[in-house]
């Protein structure tokens, strides 16, 4: 089997996924029509029935419902096919205690992996049974408009936290809808950060408890049941 080579575009901040057609655990997708109108997070691991991917895929399965909440769809993919998702997902609900329901994309020709950056170039001995270097676990988090907002990728030996994907969820948000950024370590009831375009005159018509710290810096709570 010939292996798609990576080509010549990079993915950055802002850039639209691309779109694909592929298997999953779930049945045959496009993937921008998966994402619909939805906030969607993907998220690859190098392979089927290994210790840290369980780990992390129990932990999205549990905290699947809080992503609901806030309009956003999860989905996995894998360097294996169907069958063994299947089969890998029974093992997950047992360690982990989930019910993961989300789709796992199945990717053995690494086909999406390329096209999305995340091919293993930093350990050149992680590779299949084929030789073929395996998927990083890589994190994009998708807009409704289908463009990317947060890339994350994570080394073989080290887990992912969920907590933090939810929370750039929340501040992403928090921020497209009500003109302000967040700061270090933010969590939803935080101070929030007054956008720059907001001047002063308008921030005390938007914001009437903000305050300036520095020129630069000001910062407001945000009341959002009232707005």
């Amino acid at each position: 089997m010939s292996i798609p080579q990576p080509t010549t575009g990079t993915l950055r901040l802002g850039s639209k996924a691309p779109d694909f057609q592929a298997d999953t655990s779930n049945g045959p997708i496009s993937f921008h029509e998966y994402i619909g109108d939805s906030w969607t997070v993907l998220f690859s691991h190098p392979d089927d029935f290994t210790p840290v991917c369980t780990t992390e895929l129990g932990a999205f399965a549990k905290l699947e419902p809080e992503f609901a909440k806030r309009g956003v769809k999860l989905i996995g993919l894998s360097a294996n096919g169907t069958e063994s998702h299947k089969a890998w997902i029974k093992d997950i609900d047992e360690i982990t205690g989930s019910h993961l329901s989300f789709p796992i994309i199945a990717d053995a020709d690494r086909k999406i992996a390329l096209a999305y950056d995340m091919i293993d170039f930093q350990d050149a001995t992680n590779l299949d049974d084929k030789g073929v270097q395996l998927t990083i676990r890589s994190v994009f988090i998708i807009d409704p408009k289908k463009t990317i907002r947060l890339i994350l990728s994570y080394p073989a030996s080290t887990g992912r936290n969920t907590a933090e994907v939810l929370r750039v969820i929340d501040s992403l948000q928090t921020g497209d809808k009500y003109r302000v950024t967040t700061p270090i370590n933010w969590v939803p009831g935080d101070d929030v950060i007054v956008h720059p375009t907001v001047s002063n005159e308008e921030a005390k018509t938007i914001f009437p408890k903000f305050r300036i710290i520095k020129p630069y810096l000001r910062l407001t709570p945000l009341d959002i049941e009232s707005k």
